[in-house]
């Protein structure tokens, strides 16, 4: 995998550095079909992701938030989303990410969160550990580890948005932050490297597609983590509801299921 993974490095600072021209700047806010954002930035990120990969991996497929589904029929397949938080971006707030996969037969093989603003990253290839890099005067690079926290009573929750639980959602969500010792909203893509480092201990979301999510799964595994949907499974398949609970334990991840079901 060494090849794909400088590779997808590559492509995380190619994109931030276009993102970084953009951000805090002047732009026309568009709302697409289903009303979330999307500007000039996201398109034009994810435009220079697939020109890359194109011109490597002429032969893979590539799926993308904003420009579909280019199927070659590959047993790989980039899975992208430029910019992860476009709601934070266009308000200015740093907190946004670029999720970039590579997956063989559907299942992820590695995964980046990258944060160009904050200049941090997170990344992993599957059956790796994973690593945290940070671009700052001290140049870090660190492995990741869970908390490892058990009792819900004693965990950080974070969740992005208030509004993307469902009317059955959400007494469900509350069921959980009722329990946990504190509940954030806000993060984007942030909150799940921040539980990878083990600053918080579980992430609650819904109404997540599948560019949303495969860059996760390597990360949280990798560090130690569990992901899945409400139910427990870790399938991801053409049944997923775009629920997701990643948490920093399995004993928490078992509470917090129990929880969530019906």
């Amino acid at each position: 995998m060494s090849e794909f993974e400088q590779f997808a490095l590559d492509l995380a600072d190619a994109s931030g550095s276009l993102i970084r021209k953009y951000f805090r700047a002047d732009l026309n806010v568009e709302d697409k079909a289903d009303n979330s954002p999307v500007t000039v930035a996201d398109r034009l990120a994810e435009t220079v992701i697939r020109e890359m990969i194109n011109d490597k991996y002429p032969s893979h497929d590539i799926l993308g938030e904003e420009h579909g589904f280019q199927n070659t029929g590959s047993r790989w397949k980039w899975v992208i989303d430029p910019i992860d938080g476009t709601r934070s971006f266009v308000s200015g707030m740093p907190i946004f990410g670029t999720l970039i996969s590579l997956l063989e037969n559907d299942v992820p093989q590695l995964g980046i969160i990258d944060m160009p603003i904050l200049h941090e990253r997170w990344f992993s290839a599957s059956g790796e550990e994973c690593f945290f890099y940070s671009s700052d005067v001290d140049q870090k690079k660190v492995v990741c580890k869970v908390s490892g926290k058990k009792n819900i009573g004693q965990a950080i929750l974070y969740s992005a948005d208030p509004k993307m639980f469902n009317s059955s959602q959400k007494p469900l969500y509350d069921r959980v932050s009722s329990q946990v010792k504190l509940p954030r909203f806000g993060g984007d893509c942030y909150s799940y490297g921040l539980l990878a480092s083990g600053y918080i201990d579980l992430v609650i979301e819904a109404d997540m597609k599948i560019y949303d999510l495969m860059a996760l799964v390597p990360v949280i595994e990798s560090a130690g983590g569990i992901i899945s949907d409400w139910q427990g499974s870790t399938a991801f398949d053409t049944n997923w509801d775009g629920c997701v609970v990643a948490a920093s334990s399995e004993e928490l991840h078992r509470q917090t299921i129990s929880l969530l079901k019906e």
